[in-house]
């Protein structure tokens, strides 16, 4: 796959998408949220992927924000459809794909970038990692999933303070309030990454994509987690991996999903 914005690479059964626009320090543009759209697309797709790290070009930022030149000049109706149509073809998407999607942050991950980071299914951060949703700043609030997003994962007072007053937190921060599980150095980053990577593709990606399915469905309105829960694992009962993996543990073997 050839992109202008970003750039796609296989190992294996591992992906990786980084977004490469490190002179506008991979802000987010209409583009790169469609080629963006198009990568995740084609890798859900490949029954050969089995993980997805996102991560942004150079050691200065993951995604620095939105492409704000873009939209500057929007009607409540046009503003109104960007946010709509972002939330479909990449956020809610990325949120809802049944491949685990890991954000390694390399830097400044801030308005649409922290959204980004924050629709994957859980973060590493780099030490030098700054993170913020600084939209009131410009008059206009998070549109892409922040006031949503961000409460889940550090709380409602947190987030409040955060969209608030438009500020940064740092890597370690971050960790505390439970927006990233690990903070390592620069270099480190992709590393562990692929380390987290490499056990998850020792399990069974039927239940991880019926788990993935159950958890979120805890945060929808009007959807019983628990209800989807029973009903995914009564699912699991048909599959070949739940008789691969039961009869693997019972043989004292690894499974072979």
């Amino acid at each position: 796959m050839n992109f202008e914005n970003i750039l796609v690479q296989k190992k294996d059964s591992l992906a990786q998408i980084t977004i490469n626009r490190p002179k506008k320090l991979n802000a987010l543009n209409k583009t790169t949220i469609n080629e963006l759209n198009i990568a995740f697309e084609a890798l859900e797709d490949d029954e050969d992927v089995r993980v997805i790290i996102l991560t942004g070009s150079g050691d200065k930022a993951f995604v620095a924000g939105a492409d704000i030149s873009e939209f500057s000049h929007f009607s409540v109706e046009e503003g109104g459809g960007l946010a709509r149509l972002g939330h479909e073809i990449l956020f809610d998407y990325v949120e809802n794909l049944a491949t685990p999607v890991i954000a390694a942050v390399n830097g400044f991950a801030l308005g649409g970038g922290l959204e980004l980071a924050m629709s994957c299914h859980f973060r590493i951060a780099s030490d030098n990692a700054k993170m913020g949703l600084p939209e009131v700043s410009l008059g206009v609030i998070p549109g892409y999933g922040g006031t949503q997003r961000l409460p889940q994962l550090v709380g409602k007072g947190k987030a409040m303070e955060m969209i608030m007053t438009a500020g940064m937190i740092s890597a370690e921060e971050a960790k505390d309030a439970g927006l990233v599980n690990h903070v390592t150095s620069q270099d480190e980053l992709l590393p562990l990454a692929e380390k987290i990577a490499s056990k998850i593709m020792r399990n069974s990606s039927v239940a991880i994509s019926a788990a993935i399915r159950a958890i979120n469905a805890g945060f929808k309105d009007g959807v019983n987690g628990f209800d989807l829960e029973i009903e995914e694992f009564g699912e699991c009962f048909g599959t070949d991996d739940f008789k691969e993996g039961t009869s693997a543990f019972l043989g004292k073997r690894k499974p072979n999903f």
